[in-house]
């Protein structure tokens, strides 16, 4: 239905009155934003011609109304009327009156921005664009009427470029020859257009584009202006079409160069333009621009310091002292020419060298040597935002330096190269630290700062020339408050990076300064300044005991600064938490000298702890000061202090609750015997409600407080039975249990042993009872983790109770593996075993006779798990007592086949526990041990071998020179199990820690590896395995066989036919795929080395064509190359951007896979697996900036748009 106030407010808006046209607008446009409104044709007409005719007003106001209503309009009204009223604009824009040309081209806008659908857009295309390329071809038209309607469509192709597909080639040849128009802004308006079109165009088209332009440059006798247009061209296309203009640098790279060193000495803007150009192929075509590389870094340090105009006759300071104040006016009395432009070309230089300096990790050390220096000495730029410019350039030196120093060979090389130039760095800064300029001095604390991040203790013979510097940034009546943090920030990180005695000559020149901007109004550099205090007290009394600094004129001036900081109520939140944090290091540090301060600073901080906003740092505070070796006396608020806390292990907010465990235990240790026990027992009753496996961190500190409370005093042993034990006992029977909540219940049950009245047969009875399977209804049997949670603390407990209670479990133990039916698997029995293996491996059981042989009475068992458990147990056993049970066990693998399997599982438990605890075997037993072993590397069973490996991988840590040559001897064995199994144990024994190994496996890992090209297939898994275990744990064992190994690696996730075969199952056959665990392992371990080694890894040769035929394969292969594709999009976007079109199709099928309509469920909720993991993907791909480049991609992603399902999905994952 038609709106019927409409008519009335038509009447009205053609009305004489101004007043009312305007107030009519102003409803028509409140009424055209409502959502239900609508028209019927007759009206729609009347009001778009009104609307037109509202444009022309003259009173300006009413048509700046007029416009706006444009912009609901154009979505509830037919197409056709939209096609109407841009012929009409278009008319006016072109053949219209002066006055109205403006207002017809913005509305031209307006209604392009807002147009509803594609399908309207079309066809208003269709009419438009051949009348505005008209406009701009025509050559009677006026110079404003051209650019306007260049303007429009500019704006229509970066909205609708690829609609128009069909016209591209006409607009191509309308816009090229605009290039070379006379007037300026035209050719500045067409840059803009072509760059616009060029998202767009095909790969052909763009060729031609780029050649012509080229072709326009190569004319050497081209006026300069004409040059410069040409120039921005080409940089304005590369910035738009991203990687694409990769083909086109082998012609634009060599006339850039040439036009930049040849340009005549005015001709600044023409180095500044082809500088930009080159700046933006660096960032764009990483890939096609690397053969450039060392001529753009000569061409941009040339650059850099280009100043025709100015001779710098005052080359070097060669005093470091501070100047006098008069010199100050020097930077203000410099030579300055408005005329003189050649800042550009310097500050282009610097973003060009910035932008070599972020796309190339590989050229650092090279950098060092040729840019560094240069970068340094410029420091003394004259004009400012050139100056910030190289301040910036450096910084991103630092910053790539940060980036690759971790974890990478060389590393050492690039600080010991940036080391060098320290010396200089400071120098130039404290000339900058001098100048009247805020803005300088800004971003001279800024490289201070990034140099200390980078290389922490690179300050330390510096100190005394940055302090006036410091000085002066922070008492200057003129410095503002941005320059005070900067300041105070680069002081803190100072501080807290060099060791404290550098500072104590200064510490008074530092302290003033600092101590005064803690006064500051303005919070930020209150709450810097107060930062700055917590490190200068940990400088100035580094070490309770020793002191060979007299800190004492100190205390009492930090400690009033911050008090009245600390006592002020109406103040920021960030001052008050960091005058807390401060105040708590004060009292903690220098709480001897401050006795008589105590009773008033220590009730103020328990104030804080009541208030909402303060309570979490008010807690940490307290914890710092318990903690301190002053052991003060804090009698006046210890009582408080406690019942506050205790309060809050109630509370919902987790970090304060962890807080407040972690503050109570250190209070308990420092401070126990001076809380009464009804405290602890109500302490005891809260923390008992914080154990539970639904947040393991918390138990883990909740039992370790508890622990504290039970060993400060025994007498809470009752509470702790009664409140706590149920709880822990609940928690053992927990699957996730793990980690430091597991040793924390250990110790609390070896903790609880002691307490009063406790009784050992009754925690035992207790703790064996949980592994009883509870009735069906409420979950049936126990957990095979939980038992093995049961097991260690029932050991740690018999231990702690002492030898009598000990060897009386084990009697029990024993027995009911004597008395148990084999033929029912219980968890007794299971259980049984584990607590003896427990108890075996961290006590000697020799005593008890024929243990071994019980244990090994349950091999027989029927049941897998009671197996299993059995050698567990022999193996720890044997822990307990090498010298007897070890030859036993060896003994028993050789007479025992039936057996080996589970013998050597015994064996390995020996050997892992070795290599964990550092001990040391008997060389005689370790020629056994390897005898044994290498016999059976051959086994037909993988499960024997894979055994094999691990335990020789394990004595590889103990004995590395006897294994390393042992194993490297055997990867030329003939047989291929042996190859394999070889290749296995060095994945063993390459592990997180640092261990002696290293040494010995670095010279000849590369034999390892190297069977990645070996014939078979499970020996090449094998070895892409290790590769893989080492890219995760020792990247620096790799680092420097990756340029070999590489190709070989990319080579393994290839689809191999040959093994590929098919299996007659009679009624139908059978494709089974040998390669495919290999492709799998070969994919992860790229993922792998991504992640440590990504300095070495040329992404561009692996994305394609190994990724790209990856994302084609299985489902098992899929799953680890989208992983792959989004951490590649989120480190190397560029080398990713470069083949995306061709990245698109593999995606877009597995997003549109449908399984069969009989797939069973599993396989439904394999492809919704894979549908969700290759979205994660294309939610990767889609945060790229320079994403809208690819068609194909943008295509992709109006796909997922429209099917709701899918949408929801992507909506999820990229919400995760």
């Amino acid at each position: 239905m038609a709106n019927s106030s409409i008519p009335a407010i038509l009447e009205k808006m053609t009305g004489k009155d101004k007043d009312y046209r305007y107030m009519a607008t102003s409803d028509l446009l409140n009424e055209l934003n409502k959502e239900g409104f609508k028209l019927d044709n007759e009206l729609e007409v009347r009001l778009s011609n009104i609307v037109l005719q509202q444009l022309d007003d003259a009173a300006g106001d009413v048509s700046g109304l007029a416009i706006k209503c444009l912009a609901p309009l154009v979505k509830k009204i037919h197409e056709a009327q939209v096609l109407e009223m841009t012929d009409k604009l278009c008319n006016k824009l072109l053949n219209g009156k002066d006055q109205h040309r403006d207002i017809a081209s913005i509305a031209l806008k307006t209604i392009f921005s807002e147009v509803p659908t594609s399908s309207v857009a079309q066809s208003v295309l269709v009419s438009v664009s051949p009348k505005l390329l008209g406009g701009i071809t025509s050559p009677a038209m006026k110079t404003d009427i051209k650019c306007e309607c260049l303007d429009i469509l500019c704006d229509i192709l970066h909205k609708f470029g690829n609609l128009m597909t069909s016209d591209h080639e006409d607009m191509l040849k309308a816009l090229l020859p605009q290039l070379s128009s006379n007037q300026a802004s035209v050719r500045k308006k067409t840059v803009s257009c072509i760059a616009s079109l060029a998202s767009s165009l095909s790969d052909d088209l763009l060729a031609k584009a780029t050649n012509e332009v080229v072709r326009l440059l190569q004319n050497k006798g081209a006026k300069p202006e004409m040059t410069r247009t040409n120039i921005q061209m080409i940089g304005a296309l590369s910035r738009a079409v991203g990687y694409r203009f990769g083909p086109h640098l082998g012609d634009t790279v060599p006339v850039l160069n040439e036009y930049c060193m040849n340009a005549s000495e005015n001709d600044e803007e023409l180095r500044e333009y082809s500088l930009q150009a080159l700046e933006s192929f660096l960032l764009r075509c990483p890939r096609d621009i690397s053969p450039y590389c060392k001529e753009i870094l000569h061409l941009a340090l040339e650059y850099l310091s280009y100043d025709p105009n100015f001779t710098d006759n005052m080359e070097e300071d060669t005093d470091d002292e501070v100047h006098d104040d008069e010199d100050d006016d020097d930077s203000t009395n410099e030579y300055t020419d408005d005329e003189d432009v050649s800042w550009k070309v310097r500050r282009a230089a610097a973003k060009c060298l910035a932008a070599l300096i972020v796309s190339r990790p590989e050229m650092l050390s090279n950098l060092y040597d040729e840019a560094c220096p240069k970068l340094v000495d410029r420091f003394k730029e004259r004009e400012e935002n050139v100056k910030m410019d190289v301040f910036n350039t450096f910084i991103e030196l630092l910053r790539q330096t940060g980036n690759v120093t971790n974890g990478q060979v060389d590393a050492d090389k690039l600080r010991w190269s940036l080391k060098q130039e320290v010396p200089k760095v400071v120098k130039s800064i404290n000339r900058q630290l001098r100048e009247k300029s805020i803005k300088t001095k800004i971003g001279a604390f800024s490289v201070l700062k990034e140099l200390v991040v980078v290389l922490p203790d690179c300050l330390a013979d510096h100190i005394r020339s940055l302090i006036p510097g410091i000085e002066k940034a922070l008492c200057d009546t003129s410095s503002t408050s941005n320059l005070k943090i900067e300041a105070l920030v680069f002081t803190r990180l100072v501080l807290a990076s060099h060791s404290p005695a550098v500072f104590h000559p200064y510490i008074k020149a530092i302290s003033a300064p600092v101590l005064a901007a803690v006064g500051e109004r303005y919070y930020k550099v209150t709450a810097e300044a107060l930062r700055v205090c917590g490190e200068l007290v940990r400088v100035v009394r580094p070490d309770i005991k020793v002191s060979d600094f007299d800190f004492k004129p100190y205390v009492y001036p930090i400690y009033n600064a911050i008090m009245s900081r600390l006592t002020n109520q109406d103040q920021d939140q960030e001052v008050k938490e960091c005058a807390i944090s401060c105040m708590g290091l004060v009292v903690s540090t220098f709480g001897d000298y401050l006795t008589a301060e105590l009773p008033a600073c220590l009730p103020v901080l328990v104030d804080r702890m009541g208030n909402e906003i303060t309570r979490l740092t008010a807690v940490k505070a307290f914890a710092v000061i318990a903690a301190s070796p002053l052991h003060l006396d804090l009698s006046c608020v210890l009582e408080h202090v406690i019942v506050e806390l205790t309060a809050f292990l109630r509370k919902a907010n987790r970090a304060l609750r962890q807080a407040t465990l972690g503050t109570l235990n250190t209070l308990i240790v420092a401070y126990g015997d001076k809380i009464g026990s009804a405290a602890y027992e109500v302490i005891i009753v809260e923390l008992s409600t914080l154990i539970s496996d639904t947040d393991l961190h918390m138990t883990a500190l909740a039992l370790e407080l508890c622990c504290t409370l039970m060993s400060d005093r025994r007498s809470v042993g009752l509470a702790v039975r009664n409140k706590v034990l149920p709880q822990a006992l609940a928690l053992v029977k927990s699957s996730l249990l793990q980690g430091q909540a597991l040793l924390a219940l250990q110790n609390f049950f070896a903790t609880l042993v002691y307490s009063a009245n406790t009784s050992f047969d009754a925690l035992l009875e207790s703790l064996l009872s949980t592994a009883k399977p509870s009735p069906p209804q409420s979950g049936g049997a126990i957990a095979k983790q939980a038992l093995f949670s049961i097991a260690q603390c029932v050991a740690v407990l018999c231990l702690a109770a002492g030898d009598h209670e000990s060897s009386s479990t084990v009697n029990m133990l024993t027995q009911i593996l004597k008395d148990d039916n084999t033929t029912i698997s219980s968890a007794k029995h299971h259980l049984a075993l584990l607590c003896l293996g427990e108890i075996g491996r961290r006590k000697d059981l020799s005593s008890h006779a024929h243990i071994e042989n019980i244990v090994i009475g349950s091999f027989q068992s029927p049941f897998e798990e009671i197996k299993s458990a059995a050698s567990y147990a022999l193996g720890n056993i044997a822990v307990g007592n090498l010298p007897k049970y070890l030859p036993f066990i060896l003994n028993q693998i050789d007479n025992q086949q039936k057996k080996q399997y589970l013998l050597l599982h015994s064996l390995k438990e020996v050997i892992v526990r070795q290599s964990v605890d550092k001990a040391e075997f008997q060389d005689s037993s370790v020629e056994k041990i390897l005898n044994l072993l290498f016999n059976h590397c051959e086994s037909e069973e993988e499960g024997v071998r894979n055994v094999v490996a691990e335990c020789l991988g394990k004595i590889a840590l103990i004995k590395p020179s006897k294994l390393v040559p042992a194993l490297k001897e055997r990867t030329t064995s003939p047989a291929a199990f042996t190859r394999a199994t070889v290749a296995v144990a060095v994945k063993y024994s390459i592990v997180e820690r640092p261990e002696k190994i290293d040494s010995v496996l670095y010279p000849e890992i590369s034999s390892f590896l190297m069977l990645i090209k070996d014939q078979d297939r499970h020996v090449r898994r094998a070895a892409v395995l290790a590769l893989s275990t080492a890219g995760h744990n020792k990247p620096n064992l790799i680092k420097g066989l990756l340029p070999e190994l590489l190709p070989l690696l990319y080579d393994q996730t290839v689809i191999k036919k040959e093994l590929i075969r098919t299996v007659d199952l009679g009624p139908f056959k059978h494709t089974v795929d040998d390669g495919l665990e290999l492709r799998k392992a070969a994919f992860e371990c790229v993922d792998t080395l991504l992640d440590n080694c990504l300095d070495q890894l040329n992404p561009s040769s692996f994305i394609v064509p190994y990724l790209k035929s990856g994302l084609d394969d299985h489902y098992d292969v899929k799953m680890p190359c989208h992983l792959i594709l989004s951490k590649l999009a989120d480190k190397c976007p560029s080398a990713v951007l470069a083949v995306l079109d061709s990245l698109v199709e593999p995606l877009q099928k597995t997003v549109n896979f449908k399984p069969k309509n009989d797939a069973v469920k599993q396989e439904v909720d394999r492809n919704e697996d894979m549908i969700r993991s290759a979205l994660r993907a294309i939610a990767s791909l889609n945060r790229i900036s320079g994403g809208d480049c690819s068609h194909k991609f943008k295509n992709l992603m109006g796909e997922i748009a429209k099917s709701p399902s899918i949408w929801e999905k992507y909506c999820s994952i990229r919400n995760e």
